[in-house]
């Protein structure tokens, strides 16, 4: 179901998307291929050409497709089935609307997913990443450029993900380069077959009161810490940090509520003031900043900054968040609009403070802020371990 501007629900059919309607020869244009290598592309729309054969790919950007395909050893439509996020023609070739999205995937694209199981999902432009993510992914996608050149392995369909440019504009672009990132990204794609997808593997977590369990920390070599705070201004009179999350391995990750006196706070200061563990975080002067404005502690040895480095590895903007960062290398889509509708704050419209004393006031409430700082620093961890390894950093602790 889709809700109106008004508030009314009303059904993703193709009734309701009206394509139909118009000048086309082929409604709702079947999947096509044998796809005997279990790799699904999804495409944007048919074209004047696919229309008026009934079949996908039957003009220049598709025997561009072909010929790219080639060269990494995959043949259309042998080794793929082949779909678009919409299925019927949009006039003049115009770009779909997300309505129309929206029915084509409740209709068509979901079930062909479901149906025929892939191995590899490739995603030729923005309107495809748009067709297969939008449901589960709450904010802003961003254009093709954002999404190009990962090889993603998504928990949820356990299939490899490779969005790329659409054929039709390697044709308008007219670049070498455009034309080599393509190439490099269908290879991406085609190494990506006999791969297995790995199996995520959510961590326990310890819900704490007694942080005297955090002792037996003593002996990492680094740990990712997170914060959950009451806004984002720590010199601010009145903010406090709420809760903290604490991860030293990939198995399992600490969370806990901030006690309110320093003797119950002691073991956590001294594992932020051992010389010998290395601190990690994501954006890590969010959590330097608050741990001396609100307890006159300073951290000893900040090891790694995953924010940072995610800008060092791939620079393109809107890209080193952790939620983006969580998927593009874990496949995990952290789904936590429950929890972020209460802590995320535009400042000039609450000065400075969040609505999470709202969510603790809620049943569950409490639960649900631990789980999710523990889990962003679970990722924080895990994030960090995956760049030293690609960035070939070797952490000697002093």
């Amino acid at each position: 179901m889709a809700i109106s501007k008004k508030g009314t629900k009303r059904a993703l059919t193709c009734t309701t998307c009206k394509l139909k309607d118009g000048d086309i020869k082929t409604y709702k244009m079947e999947p096509y291929g044998s796809g005997e290598k279990k790799v699904l592309i999804i495409g944007e729309a048919p074209g004047k050409v696919e229309d008026r054969k009934g079949m996908p790919w039957q003009g220049r950007a598709g025997r561009l497709l072909h010929r790219y395909l080639h060269k990494s050893g995959i043949d259309l439509f042998q080794d793929c089935l082949c779909v678009n996020a919409v299925n019927c023609r949009p006039p003049d070739n115009r770009t779909p609307r997300k309505l129309e999205v929206d029915c084509c995937r409740n209709m068509v694209v979901d079930d062909v997913i479901k149906d025929f199981k892939p191995k590899v999902i490739i995603l030729l432009g923005a309107v495809a990443v748009q067709s297969f993510l939008a449901p589960r992914w709450p904010v802003d996608l961003g254009g093709i450029t954002k999404w190009r050149g990962f090889r993603i392995p998504d928990q949820d369909h356990h299939a490899w993900i490779v969005p790329t440019f659409h054929p039709a504009y390697i044709l308008r672009a007219e670049s070498r380069e455009a034309n080599t990132i393509f190439e490099q990204d269908l290879r991406l794609a085609a190494e990506a077959i006999g791969m297995r997808v790995p199996l995520f593997q959510p961590p326990k977590i310890h819900y704490i009161q007694d942080l005297s369990v955090l002792n037996e920390l003593k002996n990492s070599t680094e740990i990712a810490i997170d914060y959950e705070t009451t806004g984002l201004k720590a010199r601010m009179k009145g903010q406090r940090i709420i809760c903290t999350g604490v991860c030293a391995s990939e198995d399992e990750v600490y969370a806990f509520m901030m006690p309110k006196t320093m003797k119950g706070l002691k073991p956590y200061f001294d594992l932020l003031t051992d010389p010998k563990i290395g601190k990690m975080g994501h954006n890590i002067k969010y959590e330097k900043s608050w741990t001396h404005h609100r307890y006159g502690i300073d951290v000893v040895n900040w090891q790694w900054d995953s924010m940072i480095a995610a800008h060092i590895i791939d620079n393109r903007s809107y890209t080193t968040g952790l939620k983006f960062q969580a998927y593009i290398y874990f496949g995990v889509l952290i789904k936590d609009e429950d929890v972020s509708k209460y802590i995320y704050t535009k400042d000039e419209n609450n000065k400075g403070f969040n609505k999470v004393y709202e969510l603790l006031e809620q049943e569950g409430g409490e639960h649900k802020l631990l789980t999710h700082v523990a889990m962003d620093a679970y990722f924080e961890y895990l994030l960090a371990k995956k760049q030293m390894k690609e960035l070939d950093y070797n952490y000697l602790p002093f």
